[in-house]
């Protein structure tokens, strides 16, 4: 019997099973999942925990309940890969030998990268809602908050879903607006790069957004360090931001175990075949959602595209037969703007947002690059499909996992 093993058993692992259970020869074929933990989170909830609009049991449930039960799920940490001898090593001392190996093992925070952020003010006066733990400290936080200069603050790309800190803003305005204490609250964005948005089109067509909530933005902020004692943060050019309360996206990084296999780059991502989503050192080694290093967006949605095109392209490579470079980079976002409005944006490897509708040409409903109750709604509904559809992987009718042309201006 061959083997094919999957590490990460979060959006991106647990579609790669729920595919793979379907298609592959089962006779033929043992596939193990591996992950150390009890829990599945729905990470796009942690951006809604700190506002009390989800409350913690609706993003957390347990990984067994969306594994197949065909699939061989183990319960360990991962120590490395020995990629040369086709060998898995588990922290619980056990050896897996494997055919075809995905690695899906996420991007998780690392403060610790950046002096003083994790210091006695973690989750007292700095927090993230990168993480369960921090988004639920920073809800109740703000419970109680009484106001003051609130910076959200970016520390470097790449990072899980970019426009989660920008929407964190716009939900936090209309918060406090909400608590009638807005006007109490000093909110500035705080970015490396040289806009609100990662795209240029996208912070062209949107800068005004920050404008008319009154978010001052702060611009190639190179953050040096983080002086809480003093409450600022300092920038290698000398630059100081004060904050009272400071909501930051630290540095994302690769899983640990990819560093000590030495299969990563500086920041323990995989170098990976943007297009075809095959490890660049390993044939039999296939790479997606937030642990490859590809230009694309780390977002679920990105994630989703992927597993569907991966799944062919790993049944071509167990018949020998040549991989499809289909990946175009798709990712399609909603961006929280406050006020029960959204936007939602539609881009790829070669394509800034662009305006349109969306799934169907012309006739939407959702709109691109604007703002509308609709696609408040289509954010708020994900967490159904994502639950229900996307993890199960179950194709959702009228997305393509190509970016489409139809229905856009370019």
């Amino acid at each position: 019997m061959k083997r094919l093993v999957i590490l990460g058993a979060g959006t991106a692992g647990t579609m790669m099973a729920n595919h793979l259970h379907k298609s592959l020869n089962r006779p033929e074929w043992e596939i193990t999942i591996i992950d150390e933990k009890e829990e599945h989170h729905y990470q796009p909830g942690y951006l809604f925990l700190p506002f009390d609009i989800y409350e913690p049991e609706d993003i957390v449930k347990t990984i067994d309940e969306f594994i197949p039960k065909d699939v061989h799920l183990v319960r360990s940490g991962i120590d490395k890969i020995e990629a040369d001898s086709n060998k898995v090593l588990l922290s619980n001392g056990d050896v897996l030998h494997y055919d075809v190996l995905i690695i899906a093992t996420g991007a998780k925070i690392a403060p610790e990268e950046i002096p003083g952020m994790q210091d006695e003010a973690w989750h007292k006066s700095v927090f993230d809602f990168y993480t369960f733990e921090g988004s639920l400290a920073l809800r109740n936080k703000l419970r109680e908050w009484e106001g003051g200069r609130l910076v959200v603050h970016i520390t470097e790309m790449p990072i899980k879903c970019p426009v989660a800190p920008l929407e964190f803003a716009f939900l936090a305005d209309s918060y406090f607006k909400n608590k009638h204490m807005r006007e109490r609250v000093e909110i500035t964005f705080v970015t490396p790069l040289s806009g609100a948005f990662t795209k240029p089109k996208a912070t062209e067509a949107l800068d005004h957004l920050l404008a008319e909530k009154q978010i001052h933005i702060e611009s190639d902020f190179a953050i040096e360090r983080v002086d809480s004692i003093n409450k600022k943060i300092v920038d290698y050019g000398g630059r100081e931001i004060p904050f009272d309360l400071l909501v930051t996206v630290p540095t994302n990084k690769g899983d640990e175990c990819i560093e000590r296999s030495g299969l990563g780059d500086d920041l323990n991502f995989v170098p990976t075949n943007k297009a075809t989503l095959q490890s660049l050192a390993h044939d039999n080694i296939f790479v997606l959602g937030d642990a490859s290093n590809i230009p694309a967006s780390k977002a679920g949605s990105v994630a989703h595209f992927e597993a569907e095109i991966l799944t062919e392209n790993i049944l071509r490579f167990i018949h020998g037969e040549p991989l499809k470079e289909e990946f175009d980079g798709h990712a399609n976002c909603f961006i929280e703007t406050g006020g029960g409005k959204a936007l939602l944006i539609d881009f790829n490897y070669t394509h800034e947002p662009v305006e349109g509708t969306f799934p169907f040409p012309g006739v939407g409903p959702l709109r691109l690059l604007k703002e509308s109750r609709m696609n408040h709604m289509g954010k708020l509904a994900f967490r159904w499909i994502y639950w229900n559809m996307l993890l199960k992987g179950t194709h959702i009718p009228f997305v393509s996992a190509t970016m489409q042309e139809a229905g856009k201006e370019f």
